[in-house]
């Protein structure tokens, strides 16, 4: 049998590949912030599942795994539970999104979820990328850059009345302290920022907050995807909660630069799943 596992910020999605499917979700598991000892921990209730028949690969797709030792991390956890005799192969969260949405053919992958991220893939593996920069210096068209453009717009009063008194209906009136905290001293602030994103969700249709999106998005196009070179001849993809939520924004902002947005999928496993099933 084999195990899929794709691991964003916030959970993973499983799933066993045999004669039957099976699934079960855990915590994500960025090996930048977990260790082979927080694998184990999270695994451990799915002991049963994971041991009934043999499993002989695993193919985990995360976000932090930008090198082997962070990939090392992911293979210990895993190989506590299931034995070193099981093979773990560890990707990156842009070849997650480059399989599921082109599988063996070419394109422009692009993650927008929490964070975001982007590459061309040849059908086989990356041949070009602008690397991402992470929450503080990138992330643009993303959850977090999204959350964190409100935030700020509130902090600096940049927010028109109506949308600031709807704001704090739901938020409560936001103290800077309480913001600078959360950005500095806790941890993931890119899931705390990112949470604001479902305010400009369901406000979207307001012209302030629609623009506040498609800036966010333009940014995204012109930081990175305008300098592919392939940019203006190949099918252009997304993955991840955002680029589905806002998939018609998305495809305003992409179509302003020349730019056509061809598929949009919200959680890659599936698509891996049957990668890795053909």
């Amino acid at each position: 049998m084999i195990l899929v596992a794709e691991s964003g910020s916030t959970k993973t999605d499983w799933r066993i590949l045999g004669k039957e499917e099976h699934s079960f979700e855990t915590i994500g598991l960025n090996p930048y912030f977990i260790t082979s000892e927080d694998i184990k921990k999270e695994l451990l209730p799915h002991t049963s599942l994971l041991t009934s028949e043999p499993i002989r690969e695993v193919h985990f797709y995360g976000t932090g795994i930008t090198d082997a030792q962070k990939g090392s991390i992911i293979q210990s956890g895993v190989q506590s539970i299931l034995g070193e005799n099981c093979h773990v192969y560890t990707y990156s969260d842009v070849i997650a999104a480059a399989r599921s949405l082109f599988g063996n053919s070419n394109g422009i992958a692009c993650i927008l979820g929490t964070g975001s991220n982007s590459c061309y893939w040849d059908g086989t593996g990356i041949s070009f990328q602008i690397p991402p920069l992470g929450f503080w210096l990138g992330d643009e068209g993303s959850g977090g850059h999204l959350g964190k453009s409100l935030v700020l717009a509130y902090l600096h009063k940049e927010m028109p009345l109506p949308i600031r008194s709807r704001f704090e209906e739901i938020y409560g009136a936001k103290d800077r302290l309480e913001i600078l905290d959360h950005a500095y001293k806790q941890e993931k602030p890119n899931r705390y920022f990112a949470q604001y994103s479902m305010f400009l969700h369901q406000n979207q249709g307001d012209k302030w907050c629609k623009e506040l999106i498609l800036s966010s998005f333009h940014a995204f196009i012109e930081k990175y995807l305008i300098k592919y070179p392939q940019a203006n001849s190949s099918a252009i993809g997304c993955v991840g909660s955002i680029a589905y939520h806002y998939s018609d924004l998305l495809g305003e902002s992409l179509a302003h630069y020349g730019l056509k947005l061809s598929k949009v999928v919200q959680k890659p496993i599936d698509a891996l799943c049957h990668f890795h099933r053909e």
